[in-house]
């Protein structure tokens, strides 16, 4: 049976309202993971976003950073076979890297639960698309100054 490979594009425009098109690199390079052990205990101790979903949860943290950045926990407890933990990583890192121009300006550890290993792959893509949809939805939308000059109000 001959093999056939689909390769996604890595670089995407995005069309932003009254701004140029923008360059979002869809890689996976080293500067978008979590790297470092205090890396994930900022987002374990102060997450700001919060999205539990089947079988897993999402803790999110603002990072001041124009990329997201990814970190996984899955540890045997939770699926036992590594067969099973590696294919759960491959998803995740692979719908994040699809995902990625949502969720700029998080630092994101994904936390695995009991059962994750259980559940196919199709389905597990379409959650986490939901779950990026929410994670984005939460982010806190900086605060625009705006001055009232001269505001003239006839009940005064």
């Amino acid at each position: 049976m001959p093999f056939c490979r689909v390769v996604a594009p890595k670089v995407v425009r995005v069309w932003q309202f009254d701004k140029p098109a923008l360059e979002v690199s869809q890689d996976f390079s080293r500067e978008k993971r979590l790297l470092t052990p205090r890396h994930f205990k900022a987002v374990f101790d102060s997450p700001t976003g919060k999205v539990p979903g089947k079988n897993l949860l999402l803790l999110a943290r603002n990072n001041d950073l124009d990329h997201p950045r990814l970190g996984l926990v899955i540890g045997k407890k939770s699926v036992k076979l590594s067969v099973e933990r590696n294919r759960l990583k491959r998803l995740m890192r692979e719908s994040f890297r699809l995902n990625q121009d949502l969720l700029v300006g998080w630092d994101i550890v994904i936390v695995a639960r009991k059962g994750l290993g259980d559940v196919e792959s199709p389905e597990l893509i379409q959650h986490f698309d939901k779950l990026w949809k929410r994670l984005a939805r939460s982010k806190p939308v900086p605060a625009v100054k705006t001055e009232t000059v001269g505001v003239d109000s006839t009940d005064a």
